[in-house]
């Protein structure tokens, strides 16, 4: 209806089918899913945004963020045998932290990409959100155009590179052959070491796919390691198809039958698993899972234990039951290694969207479900002074999962903003929202650093808004979250750690023209006990909308007064 495709159920998850169906290279994508940033595999700038601030792009309002710095990753050497581009994303995350790519876009560079496949790069692109980053780029090459050529889309290929005297703001250096198998222990991404280290815990599930190891050269190296062979009896071995394209080249070459009789449980392609809709895993027993995030309880499991790895470790582990260092299984079993390359003959089908109708064609109508509920009309911000109780008060690194999680009791209720806001904080606190809608006033919550971490979902900050909340109070922003907040009127303020305001005090924020007026330095009142010093680095455009209450209500008025 408005112009755009649809991709219909069990075509799988959007960037993989996108990639394959609508990426190009030297083109600009926003996209509202954090891991939009994957599309950089084929030389993309492709940055992921909030849903409001991709709605405003589709109507021609620009895109801004603040200018990120351009960190330089030269990779050197080729990957040893068994370890994967994975093990190479998870190697920047041991490095860095999950914060180490924020307000920075990663660009790859070297000898080292000759070896690496389009789909390989994917992988890595894709889980630069994971470092915080703001994208990741990859120069369009011979391995973008065997990419493109595969998928009978080469008419789209050019070449892209960076200059050969460019000089970046940061600068890291990746020797491929030094990487062994790594392993993100739970819940955090960040949370690395090598799998020798942890060699012998014991698991229960293994599970391959999400939109982190799309490829089938994914499947094709797990079932390498199964093939002829049964997964230990204790194991749930859970494969989770990342598009119905690769799922029908796997049927068609046998690989997905390898798979099968090894045990395999079978999903359908999509997100599922990775966002908690199904193949949760046991309370507390290990999950060894090639997914982009371990955050708390994300897998549908609130006391869940999800460690990252590649698919080579996840299929030796499978077999033995433990966590394994697939070197030496593969050793033990006398595997041939398996070279990223571009499979011959592939199948690849133009029809997996449905192309929005021509102009002047009867556009289709919109049928709303009963779930389906009218968008909630957000207040402007008060007049004068502005009492806030402090409704929660969280650490560092608070992630989009825990403020409003996904999983099957809580994603059908994205169109129901009054219903999806009772799952609020529930991982952190689960009394949240009953106490924000008890309270006799708007609220704040306090945060630590890296606020707002993970998902882009704007329910994270639409669904709290909705039940009050006015202000946070944090350390520091994850990049999209805090756009979200101000496009729903939450203003976002970076506190000084010292005497932080506690669960239950109030705190009186100066009227919002003096707030926005001041440079440096903002006295917050918190009443009964003296004051804490914050300060807002929002942009001229970030103050309009805070005034306006919202990028709904600004660009409304915008409109008005144009027309």
């Amino acid at each position: 209806r408005f112009g755009v495709h649809f991709s219909r159920p069990g075509n799988g998850v959007s960037h993989p089918v996108h990639m394959a169906r609508l990426g190009r290279p030297g083109a600009t994508l926003l996209g509202s899913d954090s891991h939009t940033c994957a599309a950089g595999a084929l030389g993309m700038l492709a940055i992921g945004a909030g849903g409001l601030d991709v709605a405003l792009a589709m109507t021609g309002e620009p895109f801004r963020l603040a200018m990120p710095k351009v960190w330089g990753i030269r990779l050197v050497g080729e990957l040893p045998p068994w370890v994967g581009a994975k093990d190479l994303i998870l190697e920047l995350l041991r490095r860095h932290g999950v914060a180490g790519g924020v307000g920075r876009v990663l660009e790859y560079h070297g000898p080292g990409l000759a070896a690496l496949s389009a789909m390989d790069r994917h992988v890595i692109a894709n889980m630069g959100a994971e470092l915080g980053a703001t994208s990741s780029v990859f120069p369009s090459d011979d391995a973008t155009r065997r990419f493109l050529k595969r998928h009978g889309r080469e008419d789209v290929w050019a070449p892209w590179a960076a200059a050969s005297d460019v000089e970046y703001d940061v600068v890291d250096e990746v020797v491929l052959s030094e990487l062994v198998p790594l392993i993100a222990k739970p819940s955090s991404p960040g949370n690395v070491v090598p799998v020798t280290e942890v060699e012998g815990e014991p698991i229960y599930q293994s599970y391959l796919g999400s939109s982190a190891n799309p490829g089938y050269q994914d499947l094709e190296r797990v079932a390498a390691f199964v093939a002829g062979r049964q997964v230990a009896p204790e194991v749930s071995f859970d494969v989770n198809p990342a598009s119905r394209e690769l799922l029908e080249n796997a049927v068609q070459r046998g690989t997905l039958g390898d798979v099968l009789r090894a045990g395999a449980r079978l999903h359908q392609a999509g997100c599922n698993g990775c966002i908690g809709m199904g193949q949760a895993p046991a309370s507390g027993r290990n999950s060894l899972r090639t997914t982009p995030r371990n955050f708390p309880g994300r897998s549908g499991t609130p006391e869940d234990a999800v460690w990252l790895c590649g698919p080579e470790t996840v299929a030796a582990s499978a077999l033995e039951g433990a966590i394994a260092d697939p070197r030496r299984v593969a050793r033990e079993l006398k595997l041939t290694p398996i070279r990223s390359a571009e499979p011959e003959g592939w199948i690849s089908h133009a029809d997996l969207l449905e192309a929005p109708p021509e102009v002047g064609e009867e556009r289709p109508e919109l049928v709303l479900g009963p779930n389906v509920k009218p968008f909630p009309e957000l207040e402007p911000w008060p007049e004068g002074e502005l009492r806030v109780e402090v409704a929660l008060k969280v650490g560092d690194d608070v992630s989009t999962d825990e403020i409003l999680p996904a999983g099957s009791e809580v994603l059908p209720y994205r169109s129901n903003i009054p219903a999806i806001s009772r799952f609020c904080f529930r991982p952190v606190d689960d009394s949240y929202a009953d106490r924000a809608q008890s309270l006799d006033g708007p609220h704040a919550i306090v945060g630590g650093a890296n606020y707002g971490q993970g998902s882009s979902r704007e329910h994270a900050a639409l669904a709290p808004a909705y039940l009050g909340l006015r202000v946070v109070l944090a350390q520091s922003y994850a990049r999209i979250h805090r756009q979200n907040l101000i496009n729903f009127g939450v203003l976002p303020l970076l506190l000084d750690p010292d005497g932080a305001p506690k669960l239950g005090e109030v705190v009186v924020v100066p009227p919002l023209d003096e707030v926005l007026e001041t440079e440096g330095a903002i006295a917050l009142t918190i009443e009964g006990r003296g004051t804490v010093r914050a300060r807002h680095d929002l942009s001229a455009r970030e103050q309009e909308v805070l005034r306006e209450g919202g990028v709904i209500a600004w660009m409304r008025e915008r409109m008005v007064a144009t027309h």
